[in-house]
């Protein structure tokens, strides 16, 4: 898929959401750490998400669960790169690379990389937002904090978020148009700032631009459910369905065929009542 094509289908994702499959080529994330962590199992598990139906994918190379131990810009590039570079080789996906680093989303663009997906919106490392604009990339802006308030209005703080980013964007030269927003669900939240941050994703709706949904396997599923990590699939569709319906365009999920499976229902069923 050409960067043309992707932005046709980014604009149109509202009728049928888009699906991103997650890829970690880390040692210890959450739900899949240390599974592929080589080249080879992480071309075959991203063969299987492409013909599961993925849009997109998206490559991590550090860990950003709570506790994680930070890695430096070398040894996650030493992780990332190899694997962007079979990926654009072997497949017709788009590959966005997950990375909070300039230099690293530096070296991935030039490898290939389609979309950057910073965790701190643009305002963690100074450099990040004119590599995108130097690099005519899509960039994912999350919303973070680097702490827990349980008294804080979150929608109005992810509101006052996002203005700052778009102002360094804007500042940037970063195109409008390829901006998404995430509300960052798992980060710097209650349980109940996640939820209330997914029932109020259409405040949103005025910025004018799509929506990532990142939503598989976290804990606040955990936390309504009980269940442990391996068993939130059901929780986690619930979550993205209720987005959707939201505004969400863009899932960012681990269980691709599940996933493409549900929009696809939702959006027949929207489509029988035209």
């Amino acid at each position: 898929m050409t960067r043309p094509d992707l932005a046709r289908r980014i604009a149109g994702a509202s009728a049928m959401p888009m699906i991103m499959g997650i890829l970690n080529v880390t040692p210890d994330s959450f739900s899949d750490g240390g599974r592929f962590d080589d080249v080879s199992r992480a071309l075959d598990h991203a063969r299987e998400m492409a013909a599961d139906g993925c849009d997109l994918l998206d490559l991590g190379g550090e860990s950003t669960r709570p506790g994680a131990t930070p890695v430096s810009a070398e040894e996650e590039a030493a992780r990332v790169l190899p694997v962007l570079r079979a990926l654009v080789a072997a497949l017709d996906v788009p590959v966005s690379v997950d990375t909070s680093k300039a230099s690293v989303a530096r070296a991935a663009l030039e490898a290939g990389a389609a979309i950057i997906n910073d965790i701190w919106g643009l305002q963690g490392d100074p450099d990040m937002a004119a590599v995108v604009a130097a690099g005519n990339a899509w960039v994912v802006v999350m919303h973070n904090r680097h702490d827990i308030d349980p008294a804080c209005d979150i929608v109005a703080d992810m509101r006052r978020f996002f203005d700052r980013t778009l102002e360094i964007a804007d500042r940037a030269g970063i195109a409008r148009d390829r901006i998404i927003l995430d509300p960052g669900i798992g980060f710097g939240k209650t349980p109940t700032q996640n939820l209330r941050c997914i029932a109020r994703l259409d405040d949103l709706s005025d910025y004018g631009l799509p929506i990532l949904l990142g939503v598989s396997r976290k804990s606040f599923i955990g936390h309504v459910l009980g269940r442990d990590v391996g068993a939130r699939l059901c929780g986690t569709l619930a979550a993205g369905l209720a987005g959707v319906g939201r505004g969400a365009s863009i899932l960012r999920v681990h269980d691709v065929a599940a996933h493409v499976d549900a929009v696809r229902m939702t959006a027949a069923i929207a489509e029988s009542a035209s």
